[in-house]
C-alpha cells in the first residue's frame, strides 16, 4: 500500500466528554487545553464532519491526508459553554452523542434549544442510547433475547427523539461507557447503525463499523505532545482475531491476530497492557500475547503499535477492549 493510499484510507476520531475545570478529572479537559488541541488540529489537520469520514471509508472513497473527526459523549452543557465557542471560532465541525431522555430534564445536559443553536455553527448530534446506562446490564432472570429487545428498543427510541427534534438521520450510536457485545454489534448493524466505542486506534475502510475506535483526549490523555502521536496514527490491518468477543471470563487466555500489512516489520510491533509492554510470540504474520492472570474487573484494553516503514514518524495502531463484570454481575462506571 502506497503512502498516498494509506493516507487516503485513514482517519482518527477524538473523544471528549467535559470541557471544564470543575468536572471529574478523568473525563475532563480544561478550556485552555482544549483550545491548544483545537488550534493544533486547525493548523495541521483536516478536521471533517464525522458523517463525511464514515461515509467515505464505508464506501472506500479517498479522504484527505490527516483526516480527523471530533466527538463528545454525554451532551454536557459545558460543551456548549466552553467548547463550542472555540470550535465555532475555528470553524471546526464536531459531533455530540447525547442521551435524549435527559434533555430538558437535568440542568447539566444540553437542551434541545442549545443543540439547535450549536447546529447552526458546525455541530451535529447522534445517539448515545436513551439513558446513560451500561447496555450489558441485565434485569433479574432476563434471557438473551429479552435483554437484546429491551436494549434495542431504547436505542431506537433515542433515535426517534433525535430525528423528531433535530432531524438527525445518520444512525450513529456511541455505546455508553464504550461497552458492547457481539449480539449488540450484530443487531445494530442489521438496523443500519454505525457503532462507536471508547478504545483507541485509527480507522480505515477495513475497520469494524459496528464498534469504531476513538482516541480519548481528556484526563490523563490530554497531554498534547502524546496526543500528537495518536492523531498521526494509522489503522493497523488485522484479521483472524481471537477471542473475537470483548466479553471474556477473566481467566487466563491467549490473544492472537494476523497482521495484514507489508508496511510494518513484525519485529518492531509492540503490545501494551495497563501501561506495561507485553511479551509477544511471533509466527510468520501471526502475533499472540498470553495472559496468565485474570483480567481486572472493569474495562481494559491491549494496544499494539508498530512504526510505518514508509512513514517512520507514524505508527500503526490496533487496540482490543475487554469488559469484565464484578462477581455480582455488575458493570463498573
Amino acid at each position: 500500500m502506497s503512502n498516498k493510499t494509506q493516507a487516503a484510507d485513514n482517519a482518527v476520531i477524538l473523544l471528549y466528554h467535559h470541557v471544564s475545570d470543575a468536572t471529574p478529572a478523568s473525563t475532563s479537559v480544561s478550556p485552555e487545553t482544549f483550545q491548544q488541541h483545537m488550534s493544533y488540529l486547525a493548523e495541521h489537520y483536516n478536521v471533517l464532519p464525522l458523517k463525511d469520514v464514515v461515509v467515505a471509508l464505508k464506501n472506500k472513497q479517498s479522504l484527505p491526508d490527516n483526516a480527523v473527526a471530533i466527538t463528545f459523549d454525554d451532551g454536557f452543557k459545558n460543551i456548549y459553554q466552553n467548547g463550542h465557542p472555540i470550535l465555532a471560532k475555528l470553524h471546526l465541525p464536531y459531533t455530540v452523542f447525547i442521551n435524549p431522555d435527559l434533555v430538558n430534564k437535568v440542568n447539566y445536559h444540553l437542551s434541545w434549544d442549545d443543540m439547535k443553536n450549536m447546529a447552526k455553527q458546525g455541530a451535529s448530534f447522534a445517539n448515545h442510547n436513551l439513558r446513560h446506562e451500561h447496555l450489558l446490564t441485565r434485569l433479574p432472570d432476563e434471557n438473551d433475547e429479552a435483554w437484546l429487545v429491551r436494549r434495542i428498543t431504547d436505542i431506537q427510541q433515542a433515535e426517534t427523539l433525535l430525528e423528531d427534534n433535530l432531524d438527525v438521520k445518520d444512525k450513529f450510536l456511541a455505546y455508553p461507557y464504550g461497552e458492547f457485545s457481539p449480539a449488540l454489534q450484530a443487531r445494530i448493524t442489521e438496523l443500519g447503525y454505525v457503532g462507536f466505542a471508547q478504545y483507541s486506534g485509527a480507522i480505515a475502510s477495513f475497520s469494524d463499523f459496528s464498534a469504531l475506535p476513538r482516541f480519548p483526549a481528556a484526563g490523563i490523555y490530554a497531554n498534547l505532545d502524546r496526543l500528537k502521536v495518536k492523531i498521526a496514527s494509522l489503522a493497523l490491518p488485522v484479521s483472524e482475531v481471537t477471542p473475537v468477543s470483548p466479553l471474556v471470563d477473566g481467566n487466563a487466555f491467549t490473544f492472537q491476530f494476523k497482521v495484514q500489512s507489508d508496511d510494518i516489520n513484525n519485529r518492531q510491533l509492540s503490545c501494551y497492557f495497563q501501561g506495561s509492554s507485553q511479551p509477544i510470540t511471533r509466527k510468520s504474520e501471526y502475533v499472540s500475547v498470553s495472559f496468565a492472570k485474570k483480567l481486572p474487573v472493569g474495562r481494559s484494553r491491549i494496544n499494539c503499535t508498530a512504526p510505518s516503514i514508509s512513514q517512520p514518524s507514524r505508527y500503526y495502531w490496533y487496540s482490543k477492549p475487554w469488559f469484565i463484570p464484578t462477581s455480582e454481575g455488575k458493570w463498573l462506571d
